[in-house]
């Protein structure tokens, strides 16, 4: 006998099949979580994956004919992952998105975290457009599922079904859940990025710190680095930097794009500020932007030009005052981000301490270059002071020899004269007396050795008595008369007594002069005997240093003595150059020294160069400088003030 089943057995086993069908289901929930979490780990900077994975799920898991990821971003409502449907329903939905989120009215009925349905579109209480939707995408009922962080609405997950009908609460359930992972996924993507371009930002602001160090002076690699760094961090287009100067726009740096591009922005700067809107767009002292170049007219050519679509305007401001202005651009329209705007606001305060930086290491090395002039010119004049004071001590020493020989000097010459005269009385005396022939020779011999050692003696002691002379003029305070003399008159009159000078003392002296006489010199205050004695000096130099040249026999060789002047404004340059021997190195540091000559014994003094280093500088308040090429030339240039300090003799 077959006993039949009983319903109990029939129960236990439909219980069976139920719990294995929601184990199941169980099972591939959490591998579905289990996925998106391995999702979020891999990506870690960017949602989209795990949007798309949350997407995908949701659909399969919750027996749906699509799902979407909507993420809100700034005002809009943005699509970020959909599930496919028909090539014609997809480029539907794609094309709705982004739109204002005040256009999509679903988000008024989840933004305070609620969950919506709509179980079958068709319903009167469905707003048109989710209606719409529906019937273009092909679904009858839908799940909206907000995403909340820190109860704010950062976007929403939607579900729908082919066929009408409510969603049950487990699957209402399952969908919070990966709307958590998705908020996860956000907020994860949010402080990744936030800490990355807080490390760039960090990065990219120690590197302009590094090229502010290595170049103080140079404003240029910094406004090079700032550009570059600037245009990288927020994903520009283009940067440039650029600086106010006397009311003109100036571009100091920028980053390239292609060379037509470039050219036309370098071709645009220097601007007035006029002809530049933006420098009064941001004379407030906060940045501005244009979320389309193509609405501006003053923007769109060299906006088209360079090839972007939006502008952020930071400018530089110091003390409350705009020096320059940073301008980033993108090829895509509509507004920078805020933490964007914070950055080029960071860049811009460096680009100012850079140019505070390079004015204040200017201000420095000016500075620094005055004081080291400053006391050049006083160790020059210390050392002018001991010069000169050693000098004097010099000229009243010398003065006092020279008074003290002169007397016994004249005496000298005066007697060895009158006695080379009683040597020919002597001769008349002793004619008419017989002596024997020997005798007379001996004495006519005796008569004329001492007449000529006389002579001799007269000649020294007038040589001896010229360098008495010379020196008492060397230290003398006197230059004769003071008062306005035309220089080229001076100079024509020197030029020609030094060369019939020459031509006297040797009659086959023969030399080219050449004058070239500003007639723009004019006059000046001086005392024109000791200038005149001063060229003489020089002149006469010249004509010894031809002399000698030409004495050595070179081919060709044309000795010449060029005098020249010039009008120099307040002063007046007298050059004088000979094509001579020239002045040796180890010559010309000496040659200003008193008593210091090269000329054969007996034909220099020592005290011509010497004189004329004092009447120029010490009694005119001028400067002698001398140029010369051993073998070549020559030249000494004179400046003489037109009205002279020195008005009562030495300074």
């Amino acid at each position: 006998m077959i006993i039949p089943p009983t319903n109990s057995a029939d129960e236990l086993a439909a219980e069976n099949a139920r719990l294995r069908s929601e184990l199941a289901i169980a099972r591939d929930r959490q591998s579905a979580s289990a996925e998106i979490l391995r999702t979020i780990a891999a990506s870690p900077s960017d949602a989209r994956p795990v949007f798309a994975a949350i997407a995908s799920s949701s659909k399969r898991l919750l027996g749906g004919f699509s799902a979407t990821v909507l993420q809100f971003i700034g005002d809009e409502l943005h699509l970020v992952a959909f599930t496919p449907t028909s090539p014609e329903a997809d480029k539907g939905l794609e094309a709705s998105f982004p739109r204002k989120i005040a256009d999509f009215p679903t988000f008024a009925l989840v933004r305070d975290g609620k969950t919506i349905q709509f179980p079958d579109s068709e319903a009167a209480d469905v707003p048109e457009l989710n209606r719409e939707l529906a019937r273009l995408r092909g679904f009858r009922s839908v799940l909206f599922m907000p995403l909340m962080n820190r109860g704010t609405p950062v976007g929403m997950i939607s579900v729908t079904r082919a066929e009408p009908g409510a969603f049950a609460p487990d699957v209402v359930q399952l969908l919070q859940t990966f709307a958590d992972q998705a908020v996860i996924a956000i907020e994860n993507a949010r402080l990744f990025n936030e800490t990355r371009e807080a490390l760039e930002r960090q990065t990219a602001t120690a590197d302009v710190l590094k090229v502010m160090a290595a170049s103080p002076s140079d404003m240029r690699p910094v406004f090079d680095a700032i550009a570059a760094n600037a245009n990288r961090l927020i994903d520009g287009f283009s940067t440039a930097v650029l600086r106010y100067i006397d009311g003109a726009v100036h571009l100091a740096a920028f980053t390239s794009t292609d060379p037509a591009g470039d050219r036309v922005l370098q071709a645009s700067f220097p601007v007035q500020f006029a002809r530049f809107p933006p420098h009064q767009l941001v004379a407030h002292g906060h940045s501005a932007q244009l979320p389309d170049t193509e609405l501006e007219p003053a923007a769109r050519d060299i906006a088209r030009a360079r090839g972007y679509r939006s502008m952020l305007f930071t400018p530089l401001m110091s003390e409350g005052e705009a020096i320059g202005i940073i301008i980033a651009t993108r090829r895509t329209t509509g507004n920078f981000a805020d933490h964007h705007v914070r950055l080029l606001q960071t860049f811009a305060d460096q680009a100012v301490i850079a140019i505070k930086n390079v004015s204040l290491f200017n201000e420095v090395a000016t500075r620094t270059s005055e004081l080291a002039k400053s006391l050049d010119d006083l160790r020059a004049a210390q050392d002018r002071l001991i010069q000169t004071e050693k000098l004097a001590s010099l000229g009243q020493l010398t003065a006092g020899i020279a008074h003290e020989i002169k007397n016994p000097l004249n005496f000298v010459n005066n007697f060895a004269s009158l006695s080379a005269e009683l040597t020919d009385e002597l001769n008349e005396l002793l004619a008419p007396v017989t002596l024997a022939d020997d005798v007379r020779s001996e004495v006519d011999e005796l008569t004329g050795l001492l007449k000529d050692n006389l002579q001799k003696v007269v000649q020294h002691g007038r040589r001896a008595d010229s360098i008495v002379k010379n020196m008492l003029l060397h230290s003398r305070e006197g230059g004769g008369e003071h008062g306005l003399s035309d220089i080229n008159a001076l100079v024509e009159e020197s030029l020609n007594l030094a060369y019939h000078g020459a031509r006297a003392e040797k009659p086959g002296f023969d030399v080219r002069l050449k004058r070239e006489l500003d007639p723009a010199a004019g006059q000046a205050e001086v005392f024109p005997q000791e200038i005149t004695r001063m060229l003489l000096n020089l002149i006469s130099n010249g004509f010894h240093a031809v002399t000698r040249r030409k004495a050595d026999g070179v081919a060709g060789y044309e000795p010449e003595v060029t005098a020249a002047t010039r009008d120099r404004g307040d002063s007046i340059e007298i050059r004088i150059r000979d094509n001579g021997t020239g002045i040796a190195d180890e010559v010309k540091e000496k040659m200003f020294d008193p008593f210091f000559t090269t000329k054969p014994a007996g034909e220099g003094t020592g005290l011509g160069l010497s004189m004329s280093h004092d009447i120029v500088v010490k009694q005119h308040g001028g400067t002698i400088d001398v140029a010369t090429v051993p073998g070549e030339f020559t030249e000494f240039t004179i400046l003489l003030p037109r009205k002279s300090s020195f008005a009562g003799g030495r300074g």
